[in-house]
C-alpha cells in the first residue's frame, strides 16, 4: 500500500506536522513542546495528579514529576494538597498559566483554520466525524482488550 494513503501514516503525519506548525506559532512563549503539552493536558484535567498527567502525556511519572517541578519553579502550576487524602497532590494552573493557555488555544484554533482552509465546512464536518468515529472504536477495542486481560489475571490466580 501506498504510505502517502494509509490512514495510521496520514494521522500520525498530520499530528507530527500540526505539533511542528504549532511549535513554531508558539515560541515566544518560551515554552518547550512537553510544557506547553502539560499545560493544556492540565487545562483540560485542572486537578489532576502527577500519575494522571503522566498517563495522558505517556511519560514515566518520574519525567512528569520533573516535567511538574519546572513548571512549578516557573509560576506556571502549584501542586495543593487533596482535600480528602494529604498525601495526593493536585496540579492547577496558576493565573499566569490560564493566561498562557489562552493564548496558546487561540494560536491553535488559528493553525487549525488555516490548516484546514482548503476544505468548505461539510468537508471539515466530515473529517472530525470520520476522526470521532476511528478515536471511538480504538477507545473500545482497548477496554475489550484491558477486560480481557484482567480476566486472565482473575482466572490465573484462582488456580
Amino acid at each position: 500500500m501506498e504510505d502517502e494513503r494509509y490512514f495510521g501514516f496520514l494521522v500520525s503525519d498530520v499530528a507530527r506536522l500540526l505539533r511542528t506548525e504549532f511549535d513554531r506559532r508558539v515560541r515566544d512563549l518560551d515554552l518547550t513542546r512537553s510544557q506547553w503539552l502539560a499545560l493544556t493536558r492540565i487545562y483540560r484535567q485542572p486537578g489532576c495528579t502527577q500519575s494522571e498527567l503522566a498517563e495522558t502525556l505517556e511519560m514515566e511519572k518520574g519525567s512528569a514529576g520533573r516535567l511538574i517541578d519546572r513548571l512549578e519553579d516557573n509560576g506556571f502550576v502549584e501542586r495543593k494538597a487533596d482535600p480528602t487524602d494529604r498525601r495526593v497532590k493536585r496540579i492547577h494552573l496558576t493565573p499566569e498559566a490560564e493566561a498562557i493557555e489562552r493564548t496558546m488555544r487561540m494560536i491553535a484554533l488559528e493553525t487549525i483554520h488555516e490548516a484546514l482552509s482548503d476544505l468548505d465546512e461539510a468537508e471539515r464536518d466530515k473529517a472530525v466525524e470520520v476522526l470521532i468515529t476511528v478515536k471511538a472504536r480504538l477507545q473500545e477495542m482497548l477496554q475489550n482488550s484491558n477486560q480481557t486481560a484482567n480476566a486472565v489475571e482473575r482466572q490465573e490466580a484462582a488456580q
